[in-house]
């Protein structure tokens, strides 16, 4: 049997279906966007750095299919997202062909990509943890009534470029963000986003890379 591809799983109109509905309950309940524009963005990153690792090609694929899928889990609910994403992802590849042993790795991604009870527990779940918390800009705002921010729309509309690179020379992986400071202090990021940065710093190092977090060019970690 051929081997489950991104684009496969990509065109595949169940996995398109859950996608958009997952983003449209997101934004009903006011979060910022998880719809295709961070799916792709979060997929982009994490198959590069496992390219510029030196990972197997289908190692490379296999954490963006893991990508794809990681928050489809939210058309059940936010909470636990991403345990239902990993159940929801072993039905998808299952029914696609997909062999248990390249399934497995990936819900063990999936499952371990939210902060709060999360680890990097190989390679695929280090490299989507830190695609996915890199990305902080204000495309991710649906809401531009600045008045009416809360502080996670703030930090998400102050971030004018994020950018994820691995600097082999270095052993580091660095997180590079300009902020607007006159919409936010550099202090608020930290607020909503240190357990983000920690995270992201255990993922690297499980890598056997640093992490380090540049802001407005000023190294911070």
């Amino acid at each position: 049997m051929p081997e489950v591809t991104f684009q496969d799983v990509k065109a595949d109109p169940e996995v398109q279906a859950f996608i958009k509905v997952a983003q449209e309950v997101l934004q009903t309940i006011g979060f910022t966007e998880h719809g295709l524009r961070h799916i792709g963005l979060v997929a982009h990153r994490s198959m590069k750095l496992m390219e510029a690792l030196g990972r197997p090609p289908r190692m490379v694929e296999l954490v963006g299919i893991a990508a794809l899928l990681h928050d489809i889990g939210n058309i059940i609910n936010r909470q636990g997202h991403g345990q239902s994403s990993a159940l929801l992802a072993h039905a998808i590849l299952s029914r696609m062909g997909m062999p248990p042993l390249e399934i497995a790795p990936i819900m063990a991604a999936i499952g371990n990509h939210e902060e709060e009870i999360g680890n990097p527990v190989n390679d695929l779940a280090a490299a989507l943890i830190l695609a996915d918390k890199s990305d902080v800009h204000r495309s991710r705002v649906y809401n531009r009534d600045i008045a009416t921010f809360d502080i996670h729309d703030r930090v998400n509309y102050a971030a004018t470029h994020s950018e994820l690179s691995v600097l082999p020379d270095q052993k580091a992986i660095r997180l590079q963000l300009e902020v607007d400071t006159s919409i936010i202090a550099i202090a608020e990021y930290f607020e909503i986003f240190l357990t983000r940065m920690m995270m992201s710093r255990r993922a690297a190092e499980f890598l056997a890379y640093r992490f380090e977090l540049v802001i407005n060019g000023t190294r911070l970690l």
